[in-house]
């Protein structure tokens, strides 16, 4: 198994901005899209084992984690582009890519595979759905609604980072141990860094153009093998179903013992599905 050492951090300037982005191993590009309120860090206990088999490559998406957060570009099309032309800076460009992608990573994901559809052999979402697909409520979480308000949210969580991102971490898992202190601290100093809240909260605000986006893109389904994963303690079935809506080949489950952070509460079962996947996928 590849090292948590052999671990390499880059930065490059894509799409008129910098990301900063992480890659292990070697063999075909396996990339590995976070969400929110996390960073790359979140793949920490599963890159090594993918690494032996693929070279992953984990940014952190614009405006989160150490990359720059500029004053727009947060609807998914654009951060799926910011993605693509890192894949493209890191020579990957000529071989399609196996695509992962987990909270606000899934409808980036799905932007990515829905514009550049030749450059991705296979897909797999977790734990989110995509806006405007069977909408089945979506806007009703409380946080969606509340992080799309302008300016209010930053003001009310500025230096209380830590006790409202400990309140996700719990309430969003199966097994609130599985996202330790270390990983907590890493979250909480990137997401309280100058623009780190506003650079999450972008994500919530640009939903009506994802949605709008979203419907666009689902009037031609994608053919790749998708694999859509829920946990039994958060979105169940949510992103199967969603992706059935915008596939036509869609593989899922929903995972036992896991709630929202399914990469960090079950690692050995995250590895050993997605290798099965990708796989039969080749």
């Amino acid at each position: 198994m590849v090292s948590c050492d052999s671990i390499e951090h880059g930065r490059a300037r894509v799409n008129g901005t910098k990301l900063h982005y992480v890659t292990a191993g070697a063999g075909p590009p396996l990339v590995l899209l976070h969400g929110w309120p996390q960073t790359w860090y979140e793949w920490r206990d599963v890159i090594p084992a993918l690494a032996d088999d693929y070279t992953v490559i984990a940014p952190d998406l614009r405006g989160l984690g150490d990359s720059e957060t500029p004053v727009s570009g947060y609807d998914k099309d654009t951060v799926a582009t910011d993605v693509r032309e890192l894949v493209s800076h890191l020579k990957f460009d000529g071989e399609p890519i196996a695509l992962v992608g987990h909270d606000w990573g899934m409808p980036t994901a799905y932007a990515y595979a829905a514009q550049y559809r030749d450059e991705v052999r296979a897909l797999c979402v977790l734990e989110a759905g995509l806006p405007g697909i069977n909408e089945d409520g979506k806007r009703k979480l409380w946080h969606t609604r509340f992080h799309g308000v302008r300016d209010l949210p930053e003001r009310l969580v500025a230096g209380r980072e830590r006790l409202y991102l400990d309140w996700f971490y719990g309430e969003g898992a199966y097994d609130p141990s599985a996202i330790d202190d270390d990983a907590r601290d890493e979250y909480v100093r990137c997401y309280s860094q100058a623009g780190g809240l506003r650079g999450g909260f972008e994500y919530y605000r640009a939903y009506e153009t994802d949605a709008e986006h979203n419907r666009d893109h689902a009037e031609d389904l994608l053919e790749i093998p998708v694999l859509a994963l829920g946990g039994e303690a958060s979105f169940r079935e949510l992103p199967i179903r969603d992706m059935e809506r915008v596939a036509t080949d869609v593989d899922g489950e929903v995972v036992e013992r896991a709630g929202h952070w399914i990469p960090e509460e079950r690692p050995d079962y995250f590895v050993e599905r997605l290798t099965e996947f990708l796989e039969d996928a080749a």
